[in-house]
């Protein structure tokens, strides 16, 4: 699927350019403190991703097919509260465990604000899975392609490689985006692509619109897992790619140049805001129909400079002979003078609102953004065991009676507000370990916040959350022991967690 050379003029920005973007010394500065803050690439073992993905349970799962994808990604939460990405591979890819540890170790050294940084791999036994930043808020393609379809909850972010757990609904979800934050995009990919380069990592697989994902504020990053060499082989790089590189037809290879040809087809993404072939994209710049191009939405967002600006850029990374396209440098050179509205938050731009106000929440979400205890037991008093499975279950009459007493004392003291009874109580039940009650742990979690004990609360509610992974009571008790710890940004995403969770619930009653 070839296309030939456009004639156009190419650009001529120079590629000895080696400025960067102009960022405020504050910014750098957290970017930089950011990264600090990220952990040595490491081995895991399997049991430690098991629990962090509550058995790599169905509902923590981000890929779009599900269970379906041929590599199945995952969400979820390390001990010391850090969110990741886990992608397990099919058992019959990378048959040497050798060559999959020492690739990962490879792009796991590679650190950058402008990547999705992998922090670290499993290849235990026939195991082979990855670990990743988790970047909560989506990925291009949801938000270029996919604006007017309102979604409520989780939604997937690789296309069987590289997915994350997104926001619920918001105002992107029904606005298209912003030609700045567009331009925003392009500019932090090239980066991405120069810092890979100058690390010596040049190519990457099947580079595309579901790469590319969102962090908590709102920034593209480019998924570090695309990195990783062909997992059937461990050598090369090929691509899946419904756009391929003529090069890659005429010798089935990916090269520097063929990632710059991707790089061009994204950008025909981002100018038209849906899959165009590249064939028929250069027909049109050829033709000089630049409207037919670009994006309706964009209507009045750029003069016709600026969109011609972009188009002769991506022209010149489509052309049929790999020696004529730019490179990382020149493109991030070329970049730079297009930006927009630079003093504007990504966030901002991309209508992702801050914390609590992302979504409408109940009584019980209220209460636990107001960090109101009282308020919070009354609700989970009233509640009493209605969303423990456990509760409906026989074997609550069949258990000893100690244990039983165990419970019911527990009960008579979160009833009349004595917590550290009810804490004493629930222990013992817990201990016992015939059963496990989520209802249980979430009690003895708000009796540890009521007794100035918020680490021990937090552990409780997670331990809720792995019974019972898509109970929201447990993401809104996190929650509030997140606050409680002064772990703002977790607190707020476990709140918005919680509350998706809870408008899943009550829109399948």
């Amino acid at each position: 699927m070839g296309c030939e050379c456009s004639k156009l003029t190419k650009c001529c920005w120079s590629s000895d350019y080696t400025g960067s973007v102009p960022e405020d010394r504050n910014e750098a500065n957290e970017e930089n403190s950011e990264l600090d803050d990220l952990p040595a690439f490491r081995e895991y073992n399997i049991e430690t991703l098991r629990m962090a993905t509550a058995g790599f349970s169905a509902e923590n799962i981000v890929s779009e097919h599900g269970e379906k994808a041929l590599n199945v990604v995952y969400k979820g939460t390390l001990e010391n509260q850090r969110r990741i990405a886990v992608k397990r591979f099919n058992k019959s890819a990378w048959p040497d465990a050798r060559q999959f540890l020492e690739e990962a170790r490879a792009v796991g050294q590679l650190r950058n604000h402008r990547l999705a940084n992998l922090l670290g791999c499993c290849g235990e036994g026939d195991e082979r899975l990855l670990v990743a930043e988790f970047m909560p808020n989506d990925t291009l393609a949801k938000h270029l392609f996919h604006f007017i379809i309102p979604i409520i909850g989780n939604v997937c972010l690789f296309v069987g490689v590289v997915d994350y757990g997104g926001n619920a609904e918001s105002f992107w979800e029904t606005q298209p985006m912003k030609w700045a934050m567009r331009l925003r995009v392009a500019l932090h990919l090239a980066q991405a692509l120069e810092y890979c380069t100058s690390k010596g990592r040049t190519l990457y697989h099947d580079l595309n619109a579901y790469r590319i994902v969102f962090d908590d504020e709102g920034n593209p990053r480019l998924s570090c897992f695309g990195l990783m060499k062909n997992s059937r082989d461990g050598k090369g790089y090929s691509t899946n790619l419904a756009f391929t590189p003529p090069e890659y037809l005429r010798t089935g290879r990916v090269t520097p140049e063929s990632v710059i040809y991707s790089f061009g087809t994204l950008l025909v993404d981002l100018l038209s805001g849906k899959h165009i072939p590249p064939s028929h994209a250069l027909d049109l710049i050829r033709d000089r129909n630049i409207q037919m191009l670009t994006d309706s939405c964009l209507e009045g967002q750029f003069t016709n400079d600026d969109g011609t600006e972009l188009v002769q850029l991506a022209s010149q990374c489509l052309q049929y002979e790999p020696r004529d396209r730019s490179n990382p440098k020149s493109l991030v050179a070329a970049l730079i003078p297009l930006q927009k509205d630079t003093e504007i938050p990504s966030r901002e731009l991309m209508g992702i609102l801050d914390g609590a106000a992302a979504l409408p929440l109940s009584p019980l979400g209220e209460a636990c953004l107001r960090m109101d205890l009282t308020a919070i037991h009354e609700i989970l008093e009233k509640l009493g065991y209605k969303d423990d499975e456990s509760a409906a279950n026989e074997a609550w009459t069949s258990q000893m009676k100690e244990t039983l007493n165990s419970k019911d004392k527990g009960d008579n003291a979160f009833r009349h507000k004595d917590f550290r009874d009810a804490t004493e109580f629930y222990s013992q039940f817990i201990d016992v370990g015939t059963m496990v009650s989520p209802t249980i742990h979430a009690r003895r979690s708000l009796s540890y916040l009521m007794t100035d004990l918020p680490q021990e609360a937090l552990n409780d509610a997670l331990q809720a959350q792995a019974i019972s992974p898509i109970w929201h009571i447990a993401s809104y008790l996190q929650a509030v022991a997140l606050f409680t710890l002064g772990r703002e940004n977790e607190a707020k995403e476990a709140l918005k967690e919680g509350s998706t969770l809870e408008n899943q619930k009550n829109t399948n009653a």
